[in-house]
């Protein structure tokens, strides 16, 4: 599917593709398929049902275009959806995953404190990380080589976590928001 003429006027279908090629570079099935539920939401809804019907979205809604971006990103092997409660050690198994990955494993290189996931103890008797507080701390360690780690808010129970190059990680909120959503850097307030 190439740009349609509602996608190709539209600042907020624009800065989606633009958002979609930021986090998959030369993959335009990730492009196509959000602009598809833009596009023509109704359409998309009844080409994906089976798939829509484990969020429990049977008809269009207002951020359908984002969840066939992260849908899109997820079946490129782009994207990690990890429950709102998930442990570090699933977390990082996750992550381990994305084909956009840190070359070396971030984890691999940090000290005692922040590989176990816990408060930075020596971790016999520290508490672990919440999701939230280990995701910034990956978010960290993801920046130090060079990788950004980013959550695309779908507003459910989830983080939908992507990596991208760190150098471009100042284009990723800006370009979500004008697509009307939102997106955020983990970790980028730690260093």
């Amino acid at each position: 599917m190439t740009d349609s003429p509602a996608s190709a006027s539209a600042p907020a279908a624009r800065a989606l593709a633009e958002l979609a090629e930021l986090l998959a570079p030369g993959r335009a099935a990730v492009a196509e398929e959000a602009l598809f539920a833009y596009d023509d939401p109704d359409a998309y809804v009844r080409t994906h049902a089976t798939r829509l019907d484990r969020r429990g979205i049977d008809a269009p809604i207002e951020n359908l275009a984002w969840i066939a971006l992260v849908d899109a990103l997820t079946a490129q092997g782009l994207l990690a959806e990890v429950d709102w409660k998930e442990g570090g050690d699933e977390i990082r198994r996750q992550l381990r995953g994305l084909e956009s990955r840190p070359t070396v494993d971030p984890w691999s290189l940090a000290g005692p404190e922040d590989a176990d996931g816990t408060d930075g103890t020596d971790g016999t008797d520290a508490e672990p990380l919440d999701t939230a507080a280990f995701l910034n701390e990956a978010g960290r360690l993801h920046l130090e080589q060079g990788v950004a780690l980013a959550v695309l808010d779908i507003e459910s129970d989830c983080y939908p976590l992507v990596c991208f190059p760190a150098r471009r990680a100042g284009e990723l909120t800006p370009l979500a928001s004008r697509a009307g959503f939102y997106a955020a850097v983990l970790g980028a307030d730690a260093l």
